[in-house]
């Protein structure tokens, strides 16, 4: 898990300047609609709206917005109808990779993604081709602040989480998507401030990358995070750190 905390923060950087240019507010907006839409509109009784809305706020979006992307999801106001499906190919270096897609048209993002493995080194794969190399998991990002490591470690595995990674002054808590309510809560009440919490998918093992195919990789991975069709972008690869700090 190790290997997936190093990414992770790069990328809670790279949302950080996402949100700031807005661009984020075109994924939070569509994860709303379809959490809405599948679950109803009352976060309460709806977990996978909770999470959206969370992850809205984290990155900003005005209460109105988040209220007009809800409504949308439940046919109240009119918009796109989103469709959820996943992606999987390999990155250079023979990268596993992992997308989750939210399409109102189905045709022209899988061409759109086929011509970005194909441009960066890359190539798109048949369903289930890298699946089984993820495991789908609970993942809570936390402040670690002034607690310790020790008692982050303990609150997180005394609720039921599998593992805590920590580095940088931030903690990764995992646990199986089934506990993974039960942990948050748990953190919640305990006072951590949880920057992030969502399900996510690990990889079970990682493949080395350095050189030109780390950097092919990474830009390979820049330009489907940019494509607006993609929500979530997973991939099995493993690059020192310093390397990841110069591609980042």
């Amino acid at each position: 898990m190790a290997g997936h905390s190093k990414w992770a923060n790069i990328k809670r950087k790279k949302e950080k300047e996402d949100a700031r240019r807005g661009k984020a507010f075109t994924k939070v907006t569509r994860e709303l609609m379809v959490a809405a839409r599948e679950g109803g509109g009352d976060p309460d009784a709806n977990f996978r709206l909770r999470l959206a809305i969370d992850r809205a706020r984290s990155v900003n979006m005005p209460n109105d917005n988040i209220e007009r992307a809800i409504k949308r999801g439940l046919g109240e106001v009119g918009g796109a109808n989103y469709e959820e499906t996943v992606y999987e190919g390999y990155g250079p270096g023979g990268v596993a990779i992992m997308l989750e897609i939210l399409t109102d048209n189905r045709n022209r993002t899988a061409g759109e993604i086929r011509f970005l493995f194909s441009k960066h080194g890359g190539n798109l794969g048949e369903t289930g081709c890298v699946g089984w190399m993820f495991d789908k998991m609970g993942c809570i990002t936390v402040e670690v602040g002034s607690d310790s490591e020790d008692d982050l470690m303990l609150a997180a595995l005394e609720a039921g989480a599998e593992d805590v990674v920590v580095a940088d002054g931030i903690g990764e808590v995992f646990t199986k998507p089934e506990d993974f309510q039960d942990v948050r809560s748990a953190l919640i009440e305990q006072g951590y401030n949880l920057q992030r919490a969502e399900i996510t998918n690990v990889p079970q093992n990682t493949v080395a990358v350095a050189g030109e195919e780390a950097a092919q990789l990474m830009r390979l991975i820049e330009a489907l995070e940019d494509n607006d069709d993609v929500q979530e972008v997973y991939a099995n690869f493993d690059i020192p750190d310093e390397i990841l700090e110069q591609l980042s």
